[in-house]
């Protein structure tokens, strides 16, 4: 059998990765197989090649439950028998997997984004399926074309980080997710990755904006995480 039409640059991923990191984890790999994943955290991010969640936080197997879409939307709890794709992986990671938090992702120069600020572009396909998934954010774009932010970029970035508000507001309208955050089991957070800068912005719950975190923040997240890694394998 060939496989000549297959990607050469995955295969050669492939084995980069098979005589790399799989070498060094094997045993995690191994005991995720035998035991099942229990990550602690959902990450809904943009399916944009340049935003990955593993890489951005470093993640290793089993760590993070990533639901990728265009630019990490939320829709509100719709039980209605369509195919609901980051719905169904929504209900999983929370009644199945018990994740503590859900963190919701935005990036810069968000493709989906730009659609939404730009209604008149001609659709992808007759069935304009970018047109309707962004129509997600029809509630909330329309503080973005005001006048109030003069500067393309300005509004883009305002809507990138505001649509991760209006996601957060939509996952509390998921039963689940509302009664485990109202006991004090799930804690929902968001985020934004600047992909030309590296910068990591994360929203403050109290006001909603967006603030970078402090080296001395990082820092104690390091030893924290250390010390809690240190814990399990004791």
């Amino acid at each position: 059998m060939t496989m000549n039409t297959f990607p050469d640059r995955l295969l050669a991923g492939y084995s980069q990765f098979m005589s790399g990191r799989y070498g060094e984890e094997s045993d995690r790999y191994r005991e995720l197989a035998d035991r099942g994943q229990k990550p602690k955290t959902l990450i809904v991010a943009c399916c944009d090649s340049r935003a990955a969640p593993e890489t951005i936080f470093n993640a290793g197997p089993g760590e993070l439950f990533v639901v990728r879409n265009v630019a990490n939307l939320v829709p509100p709890y719709a039980p209605d028998g369509s195919f609901h794709s980051t719905s169904a992986a929504l209900e999983f990671a929370v009644q199945s997997l018990r994740v503590r938090d859900i963190v919701v992702m935005g990036h810069g120069r968000c493709g989906g984004i730009s659609a939404a600020l730009n209604p008149g572009a001609t659709p992808l396909s007759p069935g304009d399926f970018i047109g309707q998934w962004m129509s997600l954010l029809d509630p909330v774009k329309s503080e973005m074309q005001s006048g109030a932010l003069a500067d393309g970029q300005e509004r883009q970035t305002a809507l990138e980080r505001v649509s991760v508000r209006n996601s957060i507001t939509n996952l509390r309208t998921f039963p689940c997710v509302r009664i485990l955050e109202k006991r004090g089991k799930l804690d929902l957070h968001g985020a934004w990755f600047d992909i030309s800068t590296g910068e990591l912005w994360v929203m403050d719950a109290g006001s909603g904006e967006f603030v970078r975190p402090e080296q001395k923040q990082l820092d104690q997240s390091l030893a924290n995480t250390a010390r809690a890694e240190a814990e399990e394998d004791a």
